[in-house]
């Protein structure tokens, strides 16, 4: 049996890890030449303004009393520059968004496995082909493009990360200590000789990382006076940081500025999804190089927002956050970031059409750059009659086309260089796609007829030795061939041939050679496969398929409860209507009517609103009060057995009631002291994390008695959840507790019903480490059931109120009574904390199941295990490597509220609601 764990252990991992490699491989290549524009540029230095959750919507609309939040700012565009959306794709976090503004491609996704380095690929970005960056804000975000660099020519300045203080008096401050340091590097740039001349160079970038806003929205919300005031708070800033420029270079007309924000923001101030709040940013551009306004008398927009925000006589120029890479290295004539994707907008410049068409030639010579090093990657390690290429895109066409459009700048044709050029652009996008997932066909196959093999051998290992379905089938012994083993060693052989000769990674042969060894242990269990075949046909046809399509219809209800929460709630409106299906009603009408209740009152909190849209402390309140009430009953009622109730165990409860109450008085100052911003009081903190400390070994001091013990966990998870959570959420631990402990009863008198074994008293059954075997019931065909209620009760722990798949489903306030100071790692810990416990109620609770019933762990452990692998059988399929950490982590991780694939929303979107991101509260996300 060991051998078999070893074995599932090892399957387990081999599949999980093929995901990222089949789904999650970086699309980056490396060795393209750099391709710059051959005239000379129109600025010799940029400044780039980037205001960290900023929404379009709130820069550009007026407030209530008819005048702009940001009069500067506002003033550019209808003077002085060219303005519009820049359209952010999903992901909408601080390092993807900087990403593809100042390296010019959208998140790469297998940084989804490497956790928050500041550069978990190499790229290369306008910072690194400048000759001199200077940059100034968060801690979080500059340093991913320092490291990235090239050199020592990117200089850093960034403040304290304890500065990060969602619960401080002032978030502005963060911005304020930008412009001011900005200031003074220029005062004493000129009393520096070398760095006066290396201010005054050209191909130079600035860049200002402004967080106050941010910081204000996750505190505040964007709603908030707070948020409103930034901005305006920002727009000052730029302003004076503006006219600083055009004095220190005495208005000699070299400078461009840019203005635009990493991401937006949701109402209840989370980002990381695709709701238009969060992808729509602005983007305000002036200076050398750039167009002036342009009036206009209409424009064609599916939405509307010029009417709201009275612009809708000036031009509005819509672009995609990545072509601001390309856009502003033409400004200053450095070289197109290698792995840039970007189109080129060049409806912003002010220059010669030749000037816009030989930028634009050169920007699709660098993005074929990146298809030709990716064919020839791909076509290196594969045998000539195997390849495919892009036809697309074949060398005589980009020969032509290439040709063509020299051809057309020579004659001055230069709007249709810029189609031709654009019509490359696109082939040559698709192409890298192509490229990108040549091999993941073949690899799927490899993985999939593997897992199929596990599922077999699990399944016939559970039918061969843990049930009585084959007992009575006679069975005839058949001395062992030779020819299986050898059959199997022969395409072990030529599958290692296959790869060897294609110069293959080495992870390619453990996909392709892991079914081997799988399949021919499940066809070494052939004679179990007759046997079970001759046992299922002595049984009605009609009740074989009823149990098959029941099954199924679980298994697919379980899958579609990842992506629609309210699936949780049919089935377990369904649980509710079971014992009444049954004889169990007549038996045990008070535990029937119980479990009816208490799962009809669980399915109300899959459709209700993820937690953390509208924070409700008085609820949170509520269910401190539930869970003392509850403290009150049992204790009285356990007191009322003097003989099984001992002074020390009244002791350990009235220590987890007071812990109750402390955590409720936590909860309520807190919440307080941030409203009157004024930070988290100290002894809160300290009480906080000392009730977490406490709630790890407290429940071992409590009678091992399977009731007494189970109550005792259940308070001391209380304690702790109380302080993290926000609103309606802290209600459900406890609802779910009490199916839990209905559910001991409920498989106690099916048991009985069944003639199984008897009924036990739960007084009577104890958590003990020696558990005689001997006792161990053989499976039967309700346990599958029981079985399948585990994995129903452990997703609706997960979902029931949020979204593991994405935690930004949880409110960063569930962890203000910890700590506010932003720490990205302490935050997702004790997050994910709070998704673990009601998952820790319910395999508590199925433990106690397990003990009553009289069954093996292990036989039940492999029964979730088959059904578990059938349902991340169904999710290898569902998994997508785009989106938003949510979309990408409901087909990966598996969790609901699934949307359509965000980053294809237009800007016509309606609302939808989409989680964001918490992970991403600053620089974030996937720093």
């Amino acid at each position: 049996m060991l051998l078999f764990f070893t074995l599932g252990l090892l399957i387990h991992f081999v599949f999980f890890a093929s995901i990222f490699d089949i789904y999650f491989t970086s699309p980056l290549v490396h060795g393209m030449t750099p391709q710059f524009t051959p005239l000379p540029p129109p600025a010799r230095r940029l400044v780039l303004f980037v205001a960290d959750g900023l929404r379009a919507d709130t820069l550009y609309e007026l407030d209530e009393n008819g005048t702009s939040r940001a009069p500067f700012i506002r003033n550019i565009i209808m003077h002085e520059g060219s303005w519009g959306i820049s359209h952010t794709r999903v992901p909408t976090e601080s390092r993807p968004g900087h990403v593809a503004l100042i390296a010019g491609f959208y998140e790469d996704v297998s940084a989804v496995a490497k956790g928050w380095k500041e550069n978990p690929v190499e790229f290369d970005s306008l910072f690194n082909e400048s000759k001199y960056t200077w940059s100034w804000g968060s801690p979080d975000i500059l340093p991913m493009f320092a490291k990235g660099a090239s050199g020592d020519h990117v200089y850093t300045y960034s403040y304290d990360a304890k500065r990060e203080d969602f619960g401080a008096q002032d978030a502005t401050k963060l911005d304020t200590w930008v412009f001011d340091n900005v200031k003074d590097f220029f005062r004493h740039a000129r009393n520096n000789q070398s760095l006066f001349s290396k201010i005054n160079e050209e191909k130079i970038v600035f860049f200002l990382h402004l967080l106050g806003i941010d910081t204000n929205g996750h505190a505040h919300r964007p709603s908030s006076r707070d948020y409103k005031d930034n901005i305006k708070k920002v727009d000052d800033g730029v302003k004076e940081i503006v006219s600083m420029f055009n004095h220190f270079y005495g208005n000699d007309g070299k400078t461009t500025f840019i203005f635009t924000s990493d991401h937006g923001m949701t109402d209840w101030g989370s980002h990381g999804a695709g709701h238009p709040s969060e992808t729509l940013t602005p983007l305000v551009t002036w200076g050398a190089g750039i167009n002036y306004p342009q009036r206009v008398s209409a424009q064609q927009f599916d939405d509307s927002f010029l009417k709201e925000w009275r612009l809708e006589n000036w031009k509005r120029l819509d672009v995609n956050q990545a072509d601001i890479a390309p856009l502003m290295t033409s400004l200053i004539g450095v070289p197109f970031p290698l792995n840039s994707v970007g189109i080129l907008p060049v409806d912003y410049l002010n220059n010669t059409d030749l000037f816009k068409a030989e930028s634009m030639f050169t920007n699709a010579v660098q993005i074929l750059e990146q298809f030709k090093v990716k064919m020839t990657q791909k076509k290196e390690v594969t045998l000539p009659f195997l390849f495919t290429p892009f036809k697309l895109l074949s060398d005589s066409k980009q020969f032509n086309i290439l040709r063509k459009a020299r051809s057309y700048i020579k004659h001055r044709k230069f709007d249709e260089v810029v189609s031709l050029c654009k019509e490359l652009i696109h082939l040559a996008l698709k192409g890298l796609s192509y490229y990108h997932t040549y091999d993941r066909f073949f690899l799927g196959i490899n993985v999939v007829i593997g897992f199929v093999g596990w599922i077999s051998y699990a399944s016939l290992l559970i039918i061969k030795s843990h049930s009585n379905l084959i007992k009575g089938v006679s069975k005839e012994v058949k001395k062992p061939s030779h020819l299986l083993p050898c059959s199997f060693v022969a395409i072990g052989i030529l599958v290692a041939f296959f790869l060897l000769i294609q110069a293959c990674p080495w992870t390619y042969y453990v996909y392709g050679l892991l079914p081997v060894p799988i399949w021919y242990a499940v066809l070494r269990e052939f004679q179990v496969v007759q046997d079970l075949v001759t046992s299922l046909l002595t049984y009605p046809l009609s009740h074989f398929v009823g149990y098959l399509l029941v099954f199924t219809l679980g298994i697919e209800v379980l899958v579609l409860s990842f992506f629609y929460r309210c699936m949780l709630t049919a089935g377990l409106t369904a649980f509710a209507v079971w014992p009444f299906l049954t004889r169990l009603w007549t038996r045990a009408k008070v535990t029937s009517l119980s479990w009816a209740f208490f799962s009809v009152l669980l399915a109300v909190f899959p459709l209700m609103p993820v937690v953390g849209r509208k924070p409700d402390i008085s609820l949170v309140m509520g269910a401190g009060l539930l869970v003392l009430l509850l403290s009150l009953c049992v204790v009285t009622s356990l007191m009322k057995r003097k003989d099984s109730f001992r002074k020390e165990e009244l002791l350990v409860h009235l220590l987890q009631v007071l812990s109750t109450v402390l955590s409720m008085y936590v909860v309520y100052s807190t919440q307080s002291s941030l409203l009157r911003k004024q930070g988290l009081p100290l002894m809160n903190q300290i009480i906080s994390w000392a009730t977490l400390a406490s709630s790890l070994f407290v429940p071992l001091l409590s009678s091992p008695a399977v009731f007494q013990r189970l109550f005792s966990i259940l308070l001391s998870l209380m304690s702790t959840y109380l302080l993290l959570s926000t609103g309606y959420e802290a209600v459900f631990p406890l609802v779910l507790s009490c199916l839990m402990f209905v559910w001991i009863n409920i498989e106690q008198e099916t048991l009985q019903q069944s003639g199984v074994c008897c009924k036990q008293k739960l007084t009577s059954i104890q958590f003990s480490y020696n558990t005689d075997i001997t006792q161990f019931r053989q499976l039967y065909l309700d346990d599958i059931r029981r079985a399948f209620f585990l994995v129903f009760f452990l997703v609706t722990a997960f979902f029931g109120t949020g979204n593991i798949a994405s935690i930004n489903s949880f409110d960063l306030a569930s962890v203000y009574c910890f700590l506010t100071v932003f720490s990205p790692f302490m935050m997702g810990a004790l997050m994910m904390w709070k998704i673990l416990i009601p998952f820790v109620l319910v395999m508590c609770a199925f433990e106690a199941v397990q003990l009553t019933t009289q069954l093996s762990s292990k036989s039940l452990f492999l029964i979730v295990l088959v059904i578990s692998d059938i349902m991340a059988l169904h999710f290898f399929f569902l998994v997508k490597d785009y989106g938003s950490w949510l979309d990408i982590g409901t087909r990966r991780f598996t969790g609901p509220d699934c949307r359509s694939t965000a980053w294809r929303c237009k800007r016509h979107l309606t609302k939808m609601e989409l989680k964001a991101m918490v992970s991403d509260e600053k620089g974030q996300s996937s720093k």
